[in-house]
Formats: structure tokens, C-alpha cells, sequence
């Protein structure tokens, strides 16, 4: 005489403010939301989920913290902008591509200047050398996000000032063009606000806050190679820092 035994595996709920969340993001995931669209309010939410009203706010709570939905006094909740997060060395195109966004840029100066003394010296170049200097609005969409100023040795790069960077990489015109591969930056990241030129340039009120990333820009063989400063919309860009082991 045999005895079947059933084994019975009992799976801890997931809670439901969790459960919101998952829904939201995966109708922002498919489309059916995008950025600027209004999400259900707290009391639809816990209407459609079965859930209290406190449960409801918890969800959107922390999706607004995460900077996936934006909360409005007085409006309701929306769709948040994707946000740009930095943890390693990337073009601004590659970072839009992670995010499956289209980018295109807005040159506003491609010049050799000759009296960036220190920008120079940084490069590892003669304080009096010429620089090939390069100034683009980088977008997101048909949005503004960055302002972007490249310095590189005129001598060594002149073949940048005839690539097409409106639409194409630095970085990738610097590995196929030149066959230079960027691999690390020091950098040095602060808070700005915008003059009046940033402001117009990135569409943004005077005053308003930018994230300023000034990075050195190093090849794989430990050259100094570029030299950029980025002035980045704060409300678009998220700095993250991670420890890799």
C-alpha cells in the first residue's frame, strides 16, 4: 500500500500597492501612457484595484519618487519625462538609444580657438595650441535637454569639423573616423543655473537649475582626448552612482 503526499507551496501575496505600480508601468512599457499623459487619480486607482484609498497613494508615492510619474498640486498625476541616469561613460546618443529615444543635435559653434590656456593644459596640450571647439543643444525628441561644448586638439582632429554631428555620434565619429576609443573621465559635477543665452538655447526660464558636468575624457590608452562641459536640464537627468565589484 503506497501514500501520495501533496505538497502544497503557499507564495507570499505580492502587496497591492505593488500590484498598482506594475500595472501603471506596464501600460507606460506598451505605449498606452506617454510622457504627459494623466494617470488614474488615487481614488480611481483604489476604486479599479479593490484597494484603500492610503494603498493608492502609496503607489503613486513611490512611483513619483522613482521620477516615473510627476504629481501636481491641484492637477493630478502624470506620466513623467524619461529621465537620463549617469553610471558610465557614454555619448548622449548612446544614453538616449538605452531609453528608446531618438536624439538629434543643434550646432551652435564649430570653431579652432587659440586662447583656451587651461582647457589646453588639461589635454596635455601647449597652453597656446589650437583647439577645434564645438558647441551643440542636444535633444530629446523635439525637447532640449543639454548643452554640450567639446574641445579636441585641432591638430590631431581636424577631421571632426567636417562630420555631420548633428546627426551622428562624437564619440563613434572619433572611433571610426579617427580611431580613437574613449574609454574613462574624470569629472567634476556641480550645480548652475541658467544665463540668459542657456535659458534660450534650452527653452528654459533664466535662473532655472542645471546639472554642470565637466568631464576629461580619456582613450583607451590613458591619453587625454576630450575635454567637455555639459550643462544638463536638472529636471531630465538623474546622477546615479553605482559599485561595480
Amino acid at each position: 500500500m503506497s501514500t501520495a503526499v501533496t505538497m502544497v507551496r503557499t507564495q507570499k501575496e505580492e502587496p497591492a500597492y505593488k500590484r498598482i505600480q506594475s500595472a501603471i508601468r506596464q501600460r507606460i512599457d506598451s505605449g498606452e501612457l506617454k510622457p504627459g499623459d494623466v494617470v488614474d487619480s488615487e481614488r480611481e486607482l483604489a476604486r479599479i484595484h479593490g484597494v484603500s484609498l492610503m494603498t493608492a497613494r502609496h503607489a503613486l508615492a513611490d512611483l513619483a519618487q522613482e521620477g516615473i510619474v510627476e504629481r501636481r498640486h491641484g492637477a493630478g498625476t502624470f506620466v513623467a519625462p524619461p529621465q537620463i541616469h549617469f553610471n558610465k561613460l557614454l555619448s548622449y546618443t548612446e544614453q538616449m538609444a538605452s531609453l528608446g529615444l531618438t536624439t538629434h543635435s543643434r550646432i551652435i559653434s564649430s570653431v579652432i580657438v587659440t586662447r583656451e590656456h587651461e582647457i589646453a593644459a588639461r589635454l596635455g596640450l601647449s597652453p597656446t595650441c589650437r583647439l577645434i571647439r564645438i558647441e551643440r543643444v542636444r535633444s530629446a525628441g523635439d525637447e532640449p535637454v543639454a548643452l554640450e561644448i567639446c574641445y579636441l586638439s585641432a591638430e590631431e582632429f581636424q577631421a571632426v569639423m567636417e562630420i555631420p554631428l548633428e546627426r551622428t555620434s562624437l564619440f563613434g565619429a572619433l572611433e571610426r573616423e579617427c580611431g580613437i576609443e574613449l574609454a574613462y573621465a574624470d569629472e567634476e559635477i556641480d550645480a548652475t543655473h541658467a544665463d540668459h543665452r542657456m535659458a534660450r538655447l534650452l527653452n528654459i526660464p533664466a535662473g532655472s537649475p542645471l546639472l554642470r558636468i565637466r568631464q576629461l575624457i580619456f582613450s583607451t590608452k590613458g591619453r587625454a582626448t576630450v575635454y567637455v562641459t555639459g550643462l544638463y536640464r536638472s529636471g531630465r537627468h538623474t546622477l546615479r552612482i553605482r559599485r561595480f565589484r
